[in-house]
């Protein structure tokens, strides 16, 4: 099956595709069997891009469920994109971390392997909310060395970042010898604008609902109004700030400004 017949594509930098609408799995119920038949539906229903992380603790029920799918000839592994993100406890050895979230999916590759946060903890450390302890100085440098690697290694096809700034994404720019193929948005008017999206629902109909965002689109007058609005971060991310140990004092830092 073409994955752009399931409601269009992106053009990566990285000369490979992503679909425009995938199947988020943060914060779904760490109930396999649920989580088994919300994959489920989303291959009935056309979703070919599930997206997890090593901290949703959703890689191994995912990884079982579309295993499923390839061995009951649903769907064939180069017919879905997977992606996976970095956990801040796991920079050191970006490598390792792949090939543990790799295990855990029974997957060969990821198509998508994206640094989850710009900050850097100790492994084990607290999570959603680091204690001051566990911050360790941060080098985005060395850790995007450590994707580059995953990609020259075959453990992913490409590699990009999230909840980066544009600023951090620029200074990225700057010494990277792969370049970043994702920074990550939501809305319809999102998908105008030719960036994937992850709606995340474990109901039945609603995940069916999200999928159907491509019968109709937005007036000349949405877009503008929706561009007249105010734009704010949803996820801050307070608890990444500290005045001591953490490489950002505030909010503005960690977003330079951008919030």
């Amino acid at each position: 099956m073409n994955m752009e017949m399931l409601g269009g594509v992106a053009q990566l930098n990285s000369g490979f595709q992503t679909p425009l609408i995938g199947f988020g799995t943060a914060f779904l119920p760490q109930n396999k069997d649920d989580l088994s038949r919300a994959v489920a539906t989303a291959l009935k229903v056309g979703y070919r891009h599930f997206d997890t992380a090593s901290i949703y603790g959703t890689e191994a029920a995912l990884g079982e469920s579309l295993n499923g799918a390839f061995q009951n000839r649903v769907v064939k592994r180069d017919e879905v994109f997977v992606t996976s993100k970095l956990f801040a406890g796991d920079h050191e050895d970006p490598v390792s971390a792949l090939k543990a979230s790799l295990k855990q999916l029974q997957l060969e590759y990821l198509d998508l392997y994206l640094i989850h946060w710009p900050i850097n903890l100790k492994k084990g450390s607290s999570h959603p909310l680091p204690k001051e302890e566990d911050f360790l100085p941060l080098d985005i440098n060395s850790i995007w060395r450590g994707l580059e690697q995953c990609v020259e290694l075959g453990l992913t096809k490409s590699i990009g970042v999230s909840n980066f700034s544009c600023k951090k994404t620029e200074d990225l720019l700057s010494y990277a010898n792969i370049p970043p193929a994702v920074n990550q948005v939501l809305l319809r008017w999102g998908l105008e604008q030719g960036v994937s999206m992850l709606p995340k629902s474990y109901n039945k109909g609603r995940i069916a609902e999200n999928f159907q965002n491509f019968d109709w689109s937005l007036t000349r007058d949405d877009h503008e109004k929706i561009g007249q609005i105010e734009q704010k971060k949803i996820v801050r991310r307070e608890g990444l700030i500290n005045s001591t140990t953490s490489p950002y004092r505030t909010v503005e830092d960690l977003w330079d400004g951008e919030i």
